[in-house]
This record gives structure tokens, C-alpha cells and sequence, in this order.
């Protein structure tokens, strides 16, 4: 029974050898190619690179999270500084207190996060006036809304326009259907534009347009205009001024017009006198409320009408003034005596 036993025990032992080596030589990691016989060609396996078939890294890269990443870039915002505002013909501008005008400076772009903005070529990308950015909250910066002004008109009505506290130019009368500009005149400053609405080179001052005035201050000269019709509306409005002190007119005395251009000669009515014209024309006659009549005829010399009045009448009648009538005596008794005839050289 023992060595029954036994045998079983050898012949399971000798079976599993045996699928051990069957498995073993079936396994291509450790089996040799054969030797090529001599002057054969290798075959693509045996020129073939061996092919690496080891298990992948275990130790994969973390993924990145999500959020606010560090910054390591510049911080520092580039900011170009001001520039010479120019008129047309590239002189420096000067606002209305004779102080020269700049453009305003222009600065970097933000992104959301605060950074400073580049290209793709590294350079600065600055503010336009469409594109501003975002400020250092990462809040987005809205441009600014300008104004719209609508179209305005204004009717000048007995207008007086007066500069320094004199008059300059009376009864004017103007019918400005599209109001762009108003233009006004003097010798000693120049010329003196002025509109209801921002304009290059304008500067604002605040509450001209009030009711039946405009009135704007160039240095230390105030130009006021006068109507007895309210200019814009029943509110103050301010006004944007600029001045031409290169621009002159051939007149001595103010000057007032409107227009729609902002160039030199400007072209506005009320500059220029109309040319006078070589016809003759007869004037119209006087009026009889301011014709001159003489009431009574004069009296002679050395008299005067202090005397009653004349028969009939209710007018005095003339009478030797006191003064002539001591005069004339003294006149007689002073008057040199009448000199002898002179005798004839024979009748000496």
C-alpha cells in the first residue's frame, strides 16, 4: 500500500517537470536564435533591434490644478509720457490761460489677473481708446461714453458782444439753424473759437452758456455775448473753447460770426464787412419828429428877448441888453480923435 502510494506521488512529480519544461521552451525571452550557417544571410529577425518590453513608470506626473498660477514676469507697467498736442500746422497749442496742451500719457495694458500685457514679439501693449484693459482688481475697464450732443440751434436777437466790459458789436442778429462753432474777434488776442461740444485743442468752461449769455474768459480778457432770446435752454451749459492767435482779421474793432469749421480763414459771417457800393443812392429824408425848426427869428446885436411881451402876442419882444447900452459910450469917449489932413509939401 506504502508503494502504491509512492509511485503516485513520482509519476504526479514527473508530470509536472515535464509541463515545466514545455512551458519554459515555449517562452521566446529564453530561447537562442540558431546559428546561421556559414555564408547565409540574416534573417530580419536576427537584425531586428530588441524590443524592450519593460513595465511602464509607475510614478506619473502629477496634473496641474486649476486656479491662479505663480507669476514670474516683469510687474512693472510701461507708460509712454505726454506729447505735444500740434494744431494743423504742427505749432505747440495753447489752451485759452496760454498754457501749452498735451496729449494725455498712455499706459500698458492688465490682464485679469493684474499682469502687465505683451505680444507675441514681447513688446508693451498699451491703452487705446476702445481697448483699455483691465485694471489691478482684474476688473475690466469700460471707456468712457462720451457725450452725444445733439443737434442744437441758437437765434442771436439784439445781440451785444462786448470784450473787456466794452462794446465791440451791437444789434446783431443771427439765425444758427445747425450750431457747430462761434467765432469772436479781437485784434489784441485773436481769434476765439467756442462750441457746445469737445473739439481738439478746446478747453471746458464750465456754465458759459447761461441763459441770455455766453461768456468765456481767454487769459485775463472776458468775451461776452448777449441776446434777448435764451441761447440753448432754460439750464447752464458750459462751453468748449479754444484760440487761433495766429489768425487775424484786417479791422481795429472786434468781430463776431459763426461757422462750421475749425481751419483758418474759418469763413464766418459777420467778420468781414460787405464791400460798399460805387452807386449813388439818395438817402431817405428826415424824419419831421427830428427835423430842426427855429421858433422865432433872432434878435439884432445888443439885444436879447427879456423885454414884455409884444402887443398881441404872447412873445417877448427884443430890447437893448444893459451891458451894450454902458458899453457904447465908453466905446465913443476912447475912440481915438480923427487925425488933421496932411498939408501939401508946396504950401510950406
Amino acid at each position: 500500500m506504502l508503494i502504491e502510494r509512492k509511485r503516485v506521488m513520482l509519476g504526479s512529480l514527473v508530470l509536472v517537470l515535464a509541463m515545466s519544461g514545455r512551458a519554459w521552451s515555449q517562452d521566446p525571452m529564453t530561447q537562442q536564435p540558431a546559428p546561421a550557417p556559414a555564408g547565409a544571410a540574416p534573417t530580419a529577425s536576427q537584425t531586428a533591434p530588441p524590443t524592450s518590453t519593460a513595465p511602464p513608470p509607475l510614478n506619473k506626473p502629477a496634473p496641474q490644478k486649476k486656479g491662479k498660477q505663480s507669476y514670474s514676469g516683469p510687474n512693472t507697467i510701461v507708460e509712454l509720457p505726454e506729447t505735444p498736442m500740434l494744431d494743423s500746422d504742427g505749432k505747440q497749442r495753447l489752451d485759452p490761460d496760454g498754457k501749452p496742451m498735451f496729449n494725455p500719457a498712455v499706459k500698458q495694458q492688465r490682464d485679469k489677473n493684474g499682469h502687465p500685457m505683451f505680444d507675441d514679439h514681447g513688446k508693451p501693449i498699451f491703452q487705446t481708446a476702445k481697448e483699455l484693459g483691465y485694471d489691478d482688481h482684474g476688473k475690466k475697464i469700460k471707456p468712457k461714453k462720451e457725450k452725444v450732443v445733439k443737434t442744437a440751434s441758437i437765434a442771436i436777437a439784439a445781440g451785444t458782444l462786448t470784450v473787456d466790459g466794452m462794446i465791440g458789436k451791437a444789434t446783431l442778429n443771427y439765425d444758427i439753424k445747425d450750431f457747430k462753432y462761434i467765432y469772436m474777434y479781437a485784434p489784441w488776442i485773436g481769434t476765439v473759437v467756442v462750441s457746445n461740444r469737445t473739439f481738439p485743442g478746446s478747453k471746458e468752461q464750465a456754465k458759459a452758456f447761461d441763459h441770455h449769455t455766453l461768456t468765456v474768459t481767454v487769459e485775463d480778457h472776458q468775451f461776452q455775448l448777449y441776446s434777448d432770446k435764451i441761447l440753448l435752454g432754460p439750464k447752464p451749459e458750459p462751453a468748449f473753447v479754444s484760440v487761433d492767435r495766429e489768425f487775424k482779421l484786417d479791422s481795429k474793432f472786434p468781430a463776431i460770426g459763426y461757422g462750421t469749421t475749425l481751419q483758418a480763414p474759418y469763413n464766418w459771417p459777420g467778420a468781414k464787412g460787405n464791400p460798399e457800393s460805387k452807386a449813388y443812392v439818395k438817402p431817405p429824408p428826415v424824419p419831421p419828429s427830428l427835423r430842426q425848426t427855429r421858433l422865432l427869428p433872432a434878435c439884432p446885436d445888443g439885444m436879447a428877448r427879456t423885454g414884455p411881451p409884444a402887443a398881441g402876442t404872447a412873445e417877448k419882444s427884443c430890447v437893448v441888453v444893459e451891458a451894450s447900452k454902458e458899453a457904447a459910450p465908453a466905446a465913443q469917449e476912447s475912440a481915438p480923435a480923427p487925425a488933421a489932413p496932411a498939408t501939401p509939401p508946396g504950401d510950406r
